[in-house]
């Protein structure tokens, strides 16, 4: 018999919050692009006449203290319109040794701060350092973790969120932000943009950007959607999270190369992991345009998960079970 830790929603967002989680995004991309974390290609699957679909997301990581993870997803669209979260379901986390689950997670909260948390890195990282103007398209779920997880990466002096539903924005916005009336007011000189929708055409254009300006691209994660134009892919420093991923599920990516304005992952100069590596290099001058195209992986939800059950059980919150 083993005892399994439950943490709730409430209990993923005591135990895990931004910066924390940063730094183990950090440190299991870099884990990811030497070999010590491994991770499938995600499943996606529908089903005739349901309302959303399922994911299922499997990783394992070695080392002293192996573990698997599973993250199993439904992805509902029509949630947004009754006030919950598109993203339901659970990551799951197992010993690497025996195969014994350890813990279960509300994947809604992990999801949520682990893909703001990565962007965070990204922002660090690829970002410029004097880097003083932030904008964030959406106001959602991920809108909203994202503010809390940008805003500490760089000194901004003004933060903009923009929503189709003012009120929307009004409320992610609260006061460490303001409310723009357009996209482009939003984008507008901005240092740091966060594309955090579910669009399915591009929500911004190549010349609402500044020299110097970089991108997380988080929303428009099936084939079919995409956030940004195609002249902004091109013209970018274009980095992924994974280069499979990036083939198999980003829009953008693959219209661009339908339409002959790149030339295959050539265009791609590495993924995140591979800078935090040292395996590729990051930004190259101030000038520079970067975009951090983000899909969501595996190995991620695996870290960010062990990081939370791992607080929890200093702070004594969750619940044990026997299985």
């Amino acid at each position: 018999m083993s005892s399994v830790l439950i943490l709730s929603h409430e209990d993923v967002l005591k135990a895990l919050p931004p910066e924390r989680c940063a730094d183990a995004m950090a440190e299991v991309l870099a884990a990811h692009a030497r070999g010590e974390a491994q991770m499938p290609l995600r499943s996606m699957v529908p089903f005739e006449g349901a309302a959303g679909f399922m994911g299922l997301m499997p990783a394992w990581r070695g080392g002293e203290d192996p573990v698997f993870s599973l993250k199993a997803l439904c992805v509902m669209p029509g949630n947004p319109a009754r006030g919950l979260d598109s993203h339901q379901g659970t990551v799951t986390l197992f010993d690497g040794a025996i195969g014994a689950p350890r813990a279960i997670l509300d994947a809604s909260a992990v999801t949520a701060i682990r893909t703001a948390a990565v962007s965070a890195v990204a922002t660090r990282t690829l970002a410029r350092q004097d880097a003083r103007v932030l904008a964030i398209l959406g106001a959602g779920v991920q809108g909203k973790a994202h503010l809390d997880a940008l805003v500490p990466v760089r000194p901004f002096d003004e933060v903009r969120v923009f929503a189709p539903n003012r009120s929307h924005a009004e409320e992610t916005a609260g006061d460490r932000a303001d409310a723009a009336s357009s996209a482009q007011d939003a984008v507008r000189d901005a240092d740091v943009v966060v594309l955090a929708t579910s669009a399915r055409e591009p929500v911004i254009r190549r010349d609402w950007l500044v020299p110097g300006a970089h991108v997380n691209a988080v929303g428009a994660s099936i084939p079919s959607a995409r956030e940004l134009d195609t002249e902004t892919v091109a013209d970018s420093a274009l980095y992924c999270d994974s280069r499979e991923s990036l083939r198999n599920e980003a829009g953008e990516y693959l219209l661009a190369l339908e339409e002959g304005a790149i030339t295959g992952e050539n265009h791609v100069r590495g993924e995140l992991g591979e800078v935090l590596a040292g395996i590729v290099p990051g930004r190259r001058s101030d000038d520079e345009l970067t975009v951090f195209r983000s899909l969501g992986l595996a190995v991620e939800d695996l870290a960010a998960a062990e990081c939370a059950v791992a607080a929890a059980r200093r702070m004594g919150i969750g619940t044990e079970v026997e299985l």
